[in-house]
Formats: C-alpha cells, structure tokens, sequence
C-alpha cells in the first residue's frame, strides 16, 4: 500500500467533522464527506441512508459537488456522526471512486494513525469500467453509409 504521510489534508476533515455534526440528524443521515477539488475548493455532503441501499456520503458528495461545478476531485474523507471519526469508504464507494476519480487521494484511519492513501491501494486489483465500456464498443455494429 503507498501511503502519503506527508500531507493529511486537516482542514478537510474538519469540514467533514462539521458537517457531521451539525447535518447528521437521526438515523437517514449519519456519514458526512468533504472533498478537496484539484482548485482547491471544499465541497461537502452527506448519506440519505434507505434499507433499500441509500447512497453513501461519498457518493452523494460526486453528484453535489457536479451541482457546484466541480468535476475533479483530488482527496475525500468520510466522517461518522456521534463523534465517530474517520470512516473508510465501503467497497462500493471504493468502485465509484475508483471510476471516477483514479487518482483520488482517501484520507482514512484512527486517531494518531490519520494517513492518506489512493484510492487504487483501497481496491487493488479492482475491476475496470472502462475495459467493460471498450467491450461494448467493440461490439457495437458499425455503421457503413
């Protein structure tokens, strides 16, 4: 796993601990997440938890982020309401950002032991959307005017 120590980006954990605090209210919402766009902006959102499969805080925060024009996101970090802390996406939310953003920087950890990571070393061998995007193409009829 590559680790970057040298820079945990407090600012945007501190955004993220804010929002949970004062957003996450009762069960539908008990993640928050703060991302840093490669301009450096903050964007921040938090889950809608459903028993159907709820979007995650992570992946509410690409499409609200997308709302304030930001397209390119360079870290992320999730954080727990009732003062829980750094939360490390699920494997879902480590697929979509895989996609999204492939070199996307994920804060996680406890505590002292706070590092940021990519978000490749969180899914290695991951599978890959654009491969299966090649395949359809690939066998998309041609057209031949």
């Amino acid at each position: 796993m590559t680790t970057h120590a040298e820079h945990v980006d407090h600012e945007l954990i501190q955004a993220a601990t804010h929002i949970a605090r004062t957003r996450c209210r009762g069960d539908n919402h008990t993640m928050a997440a703060a991302a840093r766009s490669r301009d450096g902006r903050i964007a921040t959102a938090v889950n809608a938890y459903h028993f159907t499969g709820g979007p995650c805080a992570e992946l509410v925060l690409i499409g609200a982020a997308a709302a304030q024009g930001v397209y390119e996101l360079d870290t992320i970090v999730a954080v727990g309401d009732r003062d829980r802390g750094v939360v490390p996406p699920c494997g879902r939310c480590r697929q979509v950002l895989l996609d999204y953003f492939p070199d996307l920087k994920v804060i996680v950890g406890r505590d002292d032991r706070i590092r940021t990571v990519l978000i490749s070393d969180l899914l290695p061998e991951s599978y890959v959307w654009a491969d299966h995007q090649l395949d359809a193409e690939e066998a998309a009829p041609r057209s031949t005017s």
